[in-house]
């Protein structure tokens, strides 16, 4: 007995359905695009309850023709494709005919269409595959489609879709895209009765940029426009300093169509090399144009994914054309010499002072001569007057010709004008010598005879000690770099400061025989990791003085909002700003100013992707992402005192060696490892 079936009209459907309607934002997008492709230059879209109980698009396009309309909800019907031929050269949104069938088939869907060369309009109703509805009404030109209660007759489907916020978000989401992406199209977004969107459909990309991100991204964007083997491109890109970690900003349009392309992000992180900081990603909004017969559309269900013939040419167009903008926006400006003298700095001619100064500002000494000799010229018999200021000059002792060699060789205590006894080296001291002053010039003469001649060892006692020290055998105490005791004395092993390797690894040696190599950047991170989380609950928050605004997309804004009161917990506090903005008023003590919107929209990363909840006790997500972009960065200076106290922590916290990440902080090397590599062992 066979066992293959032939499934039922309404079965098949359901299948089908599956593959374009996964959610309410998939109808959206559908019979949005539609709209688009029937001309209209106003759409507006009204969704409640996420778009799980209602959807309305109404537009002002050509409309459908009376006889169509059914035509229209059966599965494969369209008017964009006549021909095989026709699939090489697709120039609409839509060309499928599967996006009414789908809907309709698990929905309960309402028509309402006027065509330009008709007087009245049609109503046409359906449900479930199944025609309730079809008569004539009266309505304006364009097209009206009603969706009502998805997945109502399919259950099973029904308990996928997640909350209503979750679903408008994401609805909300593809009419950005789609305002961006035509902006020659008034959009209007209506949800839950208020509206957040609207775009005035005057064919300028930035005021689409405008409506959708706000001011602030838009003053952060350079222009651009570019051409390369038959792909042109323009739109615009941020400036490297306002990069984010993340690419939820990156929007590429091909042919009008919003696309996901691997070789257009990658052609644009490439030209941003050398210019953006690093684990910093650019935005950009970005219209790409080829011939139509070079790419094919038909390779996804819901069409955000394209094939390319060749892809050389475009990652070449947007490689040349991001660099072209970016070596234009960096160009130096010209200084402005006719303003500078007007404000009598500086002369027409660069670099050249006024001659006239202002009599308060003090001049230079001139040499002052009866003749005009050249000063080089001058001879000792023809010595110029030289201005001297009027502060007493220590002279040091000069020998006269007649001294002994004895004498001289044999040094001993000369008072000079009430000066400290000083000790006298083994060479004539010039007079245009600098010599330190009374209050400068300190030295007191070790109980061993040194002369300048010899040569020191390397861990002999300064000559200038501090003034609380007194002078001592060479032998009596060990002194670090900055020639004093240890800086941290414990009753472990002393450390010593030696020094840093590349701006990143602390160099302490430790007791006599250890050296110990430590990452700055990955000790202070977990110091202040293991801070805040004994911190937690204590309410270590800064207030800001004036309230930091935060620009997110429209998937990252209502996760935020809606956690905020948790955040409280972790010393965030933040509002809501309205329009995908937030403004934080306290963040937790270790974070910079310039670290809070990199660290929000992290948090609000990993609570989209569901790794991490805010409702479990499993937070240390939120330490880590603190911790890090607080702690101090590899390629930093750093004082001494900040170096060897992170040294002395670690040395002094055995849990303190691997970063919350699980790099290490640490490793020693012996006296014997580093002798055996000299071969002394």
């Amino acid at each position: 007995m066979g066992i293959i079936n032939i499934l039922d009209k309404s079965i098949a459907e359901l299948i089908a359905a599956g593959e374009v309607v996964e959610r309410p934002c998939s109808v959206i997008k559908e019979l949005t695009e539609n709209a688009i492709d029937a001309g209209a230059t106003a759409i507006t879209v009204e969704i409640k309850n996420g778009g799980v109980k209602y959807i309305r698009i109404t537009d002002n396009g050509v409309g459908i023709a009376r006889e169509d309309v059914p035509k229209a909800f059966l599965r494969h019907a369209t008017s964009k494709v006549g021909k095989a031929d026709d699939l090489d050269h697709i120039g609409t949104l839509g060309f499928r005919g599967e996006a009414l069938a789908s809907i309709c088939a698990v929905a309960k869907v309402q028509m309402i269409t006027r065509h330009k060369e008709e007087e009245t309009g049609t109503l046409y109703e359906i449900e479930a595959s199944e025609e309730q509805k079809y008569e004539e009404a009266g309505c304006p030109q364009g097209t009206t489609i009603i969706v009502k209660d998805i997945f109502y007759n399919v259950p099973a489907r029904m308990k996928f879709l997640k909350k209503d916020v979750a679903e408008g978000n994401a609805i909300a989401n593809i009419i950005d895209k789609l305002a961006m992406s035509h902006s020659e199209v008034a959009f209007t977004f209506i949800r839950d009765g208020k509206q957040v969107l609207k775009t005035s459909g005057d064919k300028k990309l930035k005021s689409a940029i405008y409506a959708v991100y706000g001011k602030e991204f838009v003053s952060k964007l350079i222009p651009m426009e570019y051409s390369f083997n038959g792909v042109s491109i323009q739109g615009y890109i941020t400036k490297p300093e306002f990069g984010r970690v993340n690419r939820n900003m990156q929007n590429f349009f091909i042919n009008g169509r919003y696309v996901k392309s691997v070789t257009a992000g990658k052609a644009l992180e490439e030209a941003y090399k050398g210019r953006i900081m690093a684990g910093k990603l650019p935005s950009c909004v970005l219209h790409i144009t080829l011939p139509l017969e070079s790419i094919d559309v038909n390779v996804h269900p819901a069409k955000t994914e394209i094939r390319f013939v060749n892809e050389r040419p475009v990652f070449d167009v947007v490689y040349h054309g991001t660099k072209t903008a970016l070596l234009r926006y960096d160009t130096p400006k010209e200084i402005d010499l006719e303003k500078l003298s007007a404000n009598h700095l500086v002369r027409k001619t660069p670099f050249c002072f006024e001659k006239e100064q202002p009599q308060q500002i003090s001049t230079p000494p001139v040499l002052r001569t009866e003749r005009n000799i050249p000063v080089e010229n001058i001879s000792d018999t023809d010595e110029p007057e030289i201005f001297t200021p009027p502060k007493r000059i220590f002279t040091p002792p000069v020998f006269k010709a007649e001294q002994s060699l004895k004498s001289v060789n044999s040094p001993k205590n000369i008072s000079v004008d009430g000066e400290p006894d000083i000790f006298v080296p083994e060479k004539t001291i010039s007079p245009s010598e600098t010599i330190p002053t009374n209050s400068e010039f300190k030295v007191s003469v070790p109980e061993k005879k040194i002369s300048i001649k010899e040569n020191l060892p390397a861990n002999s006692p300064s000559l200038i000690p501090n003034e609380q020290e007194t002078t001592a055998p060479l032998s009596e105490k060990p002194l670090s770099k900055d020639n004093s005791q240890t800086l941290f004395p414990t009753e472990k092993e002393e450390l010593h400061y030696l020094g840093e390797a590349f701006s990143t690894y602390i160099m302490v040696q430790k007791g006599k025989d250890k050296i110990v190599f430590i990452d700055k950047h990955a000790a202070h991170e977990r110091i202040i990791y293991e801070r805040l989380k004994k911190e937690h609950g204590k309410g270590y928050m800064q207030g800001l003085l004036t309230p930091v605004i935060v620009t997110l997309t429209k998937e990252e804004y209502p996760v935020l909002i809606a956690n905020k009161e948790r955040l409280k917990d972790y010393n965030f506090d933040i509002d809501d700003f309205g329009d995908s903005k937030i403004a934080v008023r306290g963040i937790p003590q270790y974070v910079e100013n310039g670290d809070i919107e990199d660290m929000l929209v992290e948090i609000a990363d990993n609570l989209l992707s569901h790794k991490k909840d805010l409702n479990t006790e499993q937070m240390d997500w939120v330490y880590h992402s603190v911790s890090c972009r607080s702690a101090i960065k590899a390629g930093n200076r750093n004082h001494e005192m900040e170096l060897m106290e992170i040294a002395r922590i670690v040395d002094e916290n055995e849990d303190i060696r691997y970063c919350p990440h699980g790099r290490p902080v640490c490793f020693v090397l012996t006296k014997k490892e580093l002798e055996r590599q000299f071969g002394r062992v």
